[in-house]
């Protein structure tokens, strides 16, 4: 009998300690679910709950008392079937009960409390003639005539597009505490003139379309060439900035909206051959470009005939346009650049950006030689106007390479070296101080 006891003694302690294994197994699942959905779906659900709740601050403050929810509800009860749905809901409820507890924020608390659970839960379709998309919808709420345009643009890439501080800053090329102002008073702007945010009617649409565009084409650039982090490309910000593209042409189809999508198509088609297997930069020189994406090439290409065949196009189709001379070049050495010097000349007429004749400066160099080239990249340097951009100082140390001026180049890799967080690039340039040092 005594033996009897210990055996089922010992088998309840098995079953017990097999228990909480599985339960621990299951937790952690649950865990990576639950930080898969974040990484993925927390900017949509944003969106939705911006669009409940008519502010970006609530709407915040409710998306992680949801994500705090489902880490306490459902490893008790299960992941629900539709967990984006699930922490909308969520999101918004927790948002009304904060509205309660302060017994403030009464006409929020009637708009929200006034959509029924069923219509948030499975969200009514939108008409044909609206934005197809939470987060496009946002974009353009955002982008309020009510704000300069750059304002807009940055409210935007931080509360919408999930980019940070840092990245938006460094897109706009100021200093990170500017930016963190700008942002603030953007946002104070908007509560001090009651703005909410609203989706425009349609007729209101394509005023707000030029900086609607400028969005998606920073987020796009931050994802071809991620400012910070281990990876160069980051495909989620530039396959987000190619669907919203797409949307944003379905639903105003004007030149330069074309114009983008046919760049975007062009950039991306490169992507797997901007790194190697190791995540280390690949330079265009030594791209593979049979493995360049034609259909994406073929498709930017009808585009941006369409587009230049409107007449009315500007800086994104010009930029397209250059774009797509590299794609059809079979090598660097055959590419038009003769042509591509002209296409900037009309992109600096059209914006007398600095970054622009970086640009040209380096498509001359590689026209007439690096040293027609670098007097222009060493006057930029004298101005300071790109005094913290990396990319500056690394076509100089290159340029100066190329005639063998090997101390100068070490210094400006120095420098780029210094100015980029960016872990690929950082790699890059210390090969090349170490190719050029020996």
């Amino acid at each position: 009998m005594a033996s009897l006891a210990k055996i089922v003694f010992a088998l309840l302690w098995y079953l017990h300690f097999r228990v909480r294994c599985w339960r621990g197994v299951l937790l952690e699942s649950i865990t990576q679910v639950i930080s898969q959905l974040y990484r993925a779906e927390s900017r949509r659900i944003l969106s939705a709950l911006v669009r409940l709740l008519g502010d970006i601050d609530r709407a915040e403050e409710a998306l992680q008392e949801a994500f705090r929810a489902a880490i306490e509800q459902w490893p008790r009860d299960g992941v629900p079937e539709k967990p984006v749905q699930w922490l909308i809901s969520a999101g918004r409820f927790k948002a009304i009960d904060v509205v309660r507890r302060q017994a403030r924020g009464k006409e929020l608390l009637a708009r929200a409390a006034g959509e029924n659970e069923e219509s948030h839960l499975d969200p009514e379709p939108w008409e044909a003639d609206t934005i197809p998309d939470d987060q496009l919808r946002l974009i353009f709420a955002c982008c309020h005539p009510v704000l300069p345009r750059d304002a807009r643009i940055a409210l935007a890439l931080r509360e919408v597009c999930g980019l940070t501080t840092e990245e938006v800053a460094s897109s706009f090329l100021i200093d990170l505490q500017a930016m963190k102002r700008r942002i603030t008073r953007a946002k104070e702007r908007l509560r001090s003139e009651h703005v909410r945010y609203e989706i425009p009617s349609r007729e209101q649409l394509s005023g707000r379309l030029g900086a609607v565009l400028q969005v998606i084409y920073l987020i796009f650039n931050e994802g071809y060439s991620a400012t910070t982090g281990e990876s160069r490309v980051r495909r989620n910000l530039t396959e987000d900035a190619l669907y919203l593209a797409r949307l944003v042409v379905e639903l105003l189809p004007e030149p330069e909206a074309i114009g983008l999508l046919a760049l975007i198509l062009f950039q991306e088609s490169r992507r797997e051959t901007r790194v190697d297997g190791n995540s280390d930069l690949v330079p265009l020189e030594e791209q593979d470009r049979s493995r360049w994406n034609r259909t994406m090439i073929d498709e930017g290409n009808v585009l941006l005939q369409r587009a230049i065949m409107s007449g009315h196009f500007g800086i994104f189709t010009l930029q397209a346009a250059i774009a797509a001379l590299h794609a059809i070049a079979p090598s660097v050495a055959q590419t038009n650049w003769t042509q591509i010097i002209r296409l900037y000349d009309m992109l600096y007429q059209a914006n007398p950006s600095p970054v622009v004749e970086l640009n040209r400066a380096i498509a001359i160099a590689m026209r007439d030689g690096p040293e027609a080239g670098l007097p222009i990249i060493d006057a930029l340097m004298e101005r300071g106007s790109l005094a913290q951009y990396h990319l500056m100082y690394a076509a100089h140390a290159d340029l100066n390479v190329r005639i063998g001026r090997i101390e100068e180049a070490v210094t400006s890799y120095h420098r780029a070296f210094e100015l980029t967080s960016q872990a690929a690039e950082r790699r890059y340039i210390q090969k090349k101080i170490a190719e050029i040092s020996h």
